[in-house]
């Protein structure tokens, strides 16, 4: 049974063809400040720096003294330094992953089962859904972020059917004319209906025929741009990425379904069970249930699943206001913002320190956590530790149920810090 409270732990970086390429990679930078072994390659793409158990990338304990484990052997063998709650809740082991994320391409848009349907899926294609978990997630900015999340309200849309001749005929004219008629009313189960059948019409069209329209729109887009026009009616610039990223996939097509979402460091949004999203652009944290449940629909070269998709989306139309997730935020000599989402596998509490102050104190949680250094420069001291644990932009570190920390910070440097823990305290 070990005895440390608190220990640094080495990270693993997952490379991904949309993750942002070399020194550009907030991810590849993290890494490299704490890891003299890692040397960024210009042309590598890393995408995601992973804190947690997942087997596809497990940190690695680093106690002095002690052999190095991975993360998960060591809370094996340590269950209680988890949390009387945690351990018991979730059998022993860490419920969540933490992540840095570095987006340059578009990830494919998507949504995540619930529970229950994750434990179905798992039961029924084992071989496409691999565990049975859900996966809610949480994006909190660390640059101006760009996402897409959940159907806008549904007069957006009917705009766009009835402005962009192309959308109208992908999605199809009598479906386009449904979909019209039904924005005119008040009856929100008319209008989840009308987007789902929307949705489904552009999901299920023949793909010649989006290739064939999405091409028309890109190309007179384009023409706009280049005579110094303004497209951002159409939301031309996005349409533009996108297309040259996933030339002719009518995922494409979904940024006149979905709001776009663009978030200011520290803004944050949650993904929830069968809400429509895709990451696009930026750095952030990301905090998710350990699972890897994905059904796609499309800006992707990997399987789109697109009947589970439809039959699982929730097609609630609401504003992109209400796309953001709202912390907790208490301001002091540190200003601390808490985000919990309503699933108890994680939450996120956010210490943005300023350049005056010399340091602060973690709390103790019931609830094992992990900590990063994504700005700044100090030391880490509890009881436990024999010396002092030095931190930088990259450090990352495992704190115990019920300990408490003290952070000392180097005299003007500031400091940026995320706590990631389990939500069922």
């Amino acid at each position: 049974m070990s005895r440390a409270e608190v220990f640094e732990l080495q990270c693993a970086v997952q490379e991904y063809a949309w993750g942002k390429k070399g020194e550009d990679s907030a991810v590849a930078k993290l890494k490299s400040s704490t890891d003299s072994s890692f040397t960024i390659n210009p042309d590598a793409s890393y995408a995601e720096l992973w804190m947690g158990t997942h087997p596809n990338g497990p940190s690695i304990v680093k106690i002095p003294g002690e052999d190095d484990v991975p993360l998960s052997e060591w809370v094996k063998q340590n269950p209680k330094h988890l949390g009387s709650e945690v351990k018991s809740y979730f059998k022993g082991s860490l419920p969540f992953l933490f992540k840095v994320l570095s987006v340059r391409t578009a990830l494919s848009i998507q949504a995540h089962p619930n529970k229950a349907h994750a434990e179905q899926l798992h039961i029924d294609r084992p071989d496409m859904y691999k565990d049975p978990n859900h996966k809610p997630e949480m994006a909190i900015a660390l640059t101006p972020f760009m996402g897409l999340c959940g159907f806008r309200p549904i007069n957006e849309v009917a705009n766009f059917l009835e402005t962009v001749d192309e959308f109208r005929k992908a999605v199809g004219e009598k479906v386009a004319d449904s979909f019209v008629t039904a924005s005119k009313t008040e009856e929100a189960p008319k209008h989840r209906e009308a987007m789902k059948e929307a949705f489904k019409s552009l999901m299920e069209r023949d793909e010649a025929e989006i290739k064939t329209f999405l091409a028309t729109l890109v190309d007179r887009t384009k023409s706009k741009k280049n005579a110094g026009e303004d497209i951002s009616a159409v939301e031309g610039d996005l349409l533009l990425k996108l297309d040259s990223e996933f030339p002719g996939d009518r995922g494409c097509f979904a940024i006149y379904f979905l709001n776009v979402v663009h978030l200011e460091p520290g803004e944050a949004m949650f993904l929830e069970a069968n809400l429509p999203h895709a990451y696009l652009s930026g750095d952030c944290m990301e905090c998710m249930a350990c699972s890897d449940n994905v059904v796609r629909a499309g800006l992707t070269p990997k399987y789109i699943d697109v009947k589970t998709l439809l039959d699982m989306l929730d097609y609630t139309c609401r504003p992109v206001s209400h796309t953001k997730f709202l912390g907790i935020e208490s301001h002091g000599n540190v200003d601390i913002t808490i985000f919990n989402p309503p699933v108890p596998d994680f939450g996120v509490s956010k210490f943005e320190v300023p350049e005056s102050s010399t340091g602060f104190q973690l709390q103790a949680f019931e609830s094992a956590s992990i900590c990063i250094i994504i700005r700044g420069e100090g030391e880490a001291t509890s009881k436990s530790l024999k010396q002092p644990l030095k931190l930088r932009p990259g450090t990352v570190f495992f704190v115990v149920a019920d300990a408490d920390v003290s952070i000392k910070i180097d005299g003007g440097t500031g400091m940026l810090l995320f706590r990631a823990y389990a939500g069922v305290f």
